[in-house]
């Protein structure tokens, strides 16, 4: 049986889904979902990230997470997390670089929040020469110095999908219609999560709400304020998220949102205005990715990267720093938010 009939067979038993609950099965299920089946990342994957594009991404990443911790007083023992780790190779880049300064390596506990045990086993093997430590939740990470990166992990989290009707919202849901998936909306509600949003919406205006995104940062902003260090937070979407942001992604072309349930990687724009009033914690100004990373001297370091390059790999080298950085491609429609305790200094790169 596929995911898709299981899931007709579940909305003929119980009714519609949510648009949640159907990307969480898409995504997770244990034996059909995304993450269990698929290989996503790469060229022979689904779709590219920035580390998978260029290693100055990861190497940036990690210097400026050393000078954080140097400017906090060099914190020992502190955790070094990263979510979502895809295949590891942002990690991978961060400790490369950061072995340049090797108290910080000494003094860093690794740890990966992975809910894939197939993607646990390449991270495994991609970081196989250091020390690493798996857990599956947020909540157990320890209660020390949290120095945290979050590239294109919160983009992934499911999201539910509300129409406006009056004072009133209907959720957007997933139902069928004989052997297909379709879409539709359940009754008017007052939905109490919502209500500031009455204030700058109108009928039939789609807001999108992470229910899951909130208790992640509470955790990850609790201990920086609580214990000190930095989280680094790299997605697309911008401060204040407005409209339908859903797509569907397989073999690096769009296609549609129920098509192939289980075989394509779901994902929506980040409401980082959302994510920054749950942080427990003080955070800088929401800042473009080609910014920041031309704030960390990304120029600099393709300039020395080219040097030793062939005519072929220093054009793919030139595509790559243009894709991170350019206002067309990545470089404006990802942001980066970075969160830090009160009464210290933003992270490399960001300001207040």
């Amino acid at each position: 049986m596929t995911l898709k009939d299981q899931l007709i067979a579940r909305i003929t038993a119980h009714g519609p889904m949510s648009v949640a609950e159907y990307m969480g099965e898409c995504l997770l299920h244990p034996t059909l979902g995304y993450y269990t089946t698929q290989m996503p990342f790469g060229s022979a994957g689904d779709f590219t990230t920035a580390p998978e594009i260029s290693q100055m991404f990861g190497e940036l990443i990690g210097l400026c997470l050393v000078q954080t911790w140097i400017d906090q007083g060099q914190p020992t023992p502190f955790s070094l997390v990263e979510l979502g780790p895809g295949r590891g190779t942002l990690m991978a880049d961060v400790l490369r670089a950061t072995s340049q300064v090797p108290a910080f390596l000494h003094a860093a506990e690794i740890i990966l929040v992975e809910a894939s045990p197939r993607l646990q086993s390449i991270q495994r093997d991609t970081l196989k020469d250091h020390d690493i430590a798996f857990v599956t939740e947020v909540s157990t990470l320890p209660q020390q110095p949290l120095f945290v990166i979050a590239n294109e992990f919160f983009d992934a989290l499911p999201v539910r999908q509300f129409v406006r009707s009056g004072a009133h919202w209907r959720e957007r849901q997933i139902g069928s219609d004989g052997d297909e998936l379709i879409f539709g909306l359940g009754a008017e509600t007052p939905q109490p999560a919502l209500n500031d949003r009455l204030s700058d919406t109108k009928d039939n205006d789609v807001v999108e709400y992470t229910p899951a995104a909130a208790p992640i940062l509470s955790q990850l902003g609790g201990r920086i304020e609580a214990h000190g260090g930095v989280g680094l937070i790299i997605d697309y979407g911008d401060w204040h998220s407005l409209g339908d942001t859903l797509q569907a992604v397989r073999r690096h072309q769009f296609t549609g949102i129920l098509d192939h349930p289980g075989e394509s990687d779901l994902t929506a724009h980040v409401d980082f205005e959302a994510l920054a009033q749950a942080a427990r914690c003080a955070y800088s100004r929401l800042t473009p990715q080609g910014v920041f990373l031309e704030r960390l001297g990304i120029a600099q370091r393709a300039q020395h990267l080219a040097q030793n390059l062939s005519k072929e790999q220093l054009e793919i080298h030139i595509q790559a720093h243009r894709r991170l950085t350019h206002p067309a491609e990545m470089g404006n429609l990802f942001k980066v938010l970075g969160l830090f305790p009160h009464g210290k200094a933003p992270p490399a790169g960001l300001e207040i």
